[in-house]
């Protein structure tokens, strides 16, 4: 290459330089260290800590993107570190915890049932990236992994709270572990909350309901918690079998996609 035509060092320091956005990714990088922490406890056999860390991240996940799209700092780096974050999160570390809990002493069939639950995350966050322009935004398709890890985990923090020997509760946990990962990848909708719009006004009798629901988990965040999450984990079929029962249609995809390879994935 001739000087002539060698690029001028001022001509490429004067280009914009792509950067990511802080204060979403901070949130997500947060719910990151959430997961990551869940499978540390869990190592050490605090089993409850281990629980807490994936609640602390699952509500963490759930502003990152409120956060993005507030502040209007969405970005494609952001949406990879999400996915990325979650499967630690809400893949791996309750497929961990609830293997190290109790399903080592199953065995074989312990670990296939973790194994399960963490390819049915792993399938699920990747259909979910996939399908993000044709599913309806007022509805998940199958039930998303922060609910299902909120499942194991869940069950996981009751028993450990009331005091139950994990042997005893090897097959429910095994049982557990196959219906939220496979509730993951059913075309199973699920309400997604995400018309909720915080900018809003809202009467004054939905910030008392919200004080009332803060009050009734403090009770017994263990057992309100968990018990929240059953109900959700069950609507989806609730709804689906109500769709069916009234000839409606069941499926959340809004719209066709044009590409050939992913047809099997949107039915």
């Amino acid at each position: 290459m001739t000087e002539d035509h060698r690029p001028n060092a001022d001509d490429v320091s004067s280009k914009p330089r792509k950067g990511i956005y802080v204060l979403p990714n901070l949130f997500t990088l947060a719910a990151l260290f959430g997961g990551f922490y869940a499978i540390v406890m869990a190592m050490n056999n605090r089993f409850d800590q281990a629980a807490i860390g994936v609640f602390c991240a699952m509500v963490l996940d759930s502003l990152d993107g409120r956060v993005a799209r507030m502040t209007n700092t969405q970005s494609a780096f952001g949406e990879q570190m999400d996915s990325l974050a979650d499967m630690v999160s809400f893949g791996a570390a309750p497929a961990l915890i609830a293997y190290e809990w109790s399903l080592r002493g199953l065995g074989r069939w312990g670990w296939i049932a973790a194994f399960v639950y963490c390819a049915c995350a792993a399938l699920r966050l990747a259909r979910f990236n996939v399908n993000t322009a044709v599913v309806d935004k007022r509805y998940f398709q199958g039930l998303p992994s922060p609910a299902a890890a909120a499942l194991v985990a869940g069950f996981l923090w009751l028993m450990t709270e009331t005091d139950v020997a994990p042997e005893t509760m090897a097959w429910p946990m095994f049982g557990l572990c196959l219906f939220s990962g496979l509730t993951m990848v059913t075309n199973v909708p699920f309400y997604s909350f995400k018309d909720v719009q915080m900018k809003k006004s809202v009467p004054f009798a939905a910030i008392v309901l919200i004080a009332l629901i803060i009050a009734v988990i403090n009770i017994h965040p263990p057992t309100v918690l968990f018990s929240l999450f059953v109900i959700y984990g069950l609507s989806g079929y609730v709804v689906y079998g109500w769709r069916r029962a009234k000839g409606l249609q069941a499926s959340v995809i809004s719209t066709s996609t044009d590409e050939p390879d992913e047809q099997g994935l949107h039915k």
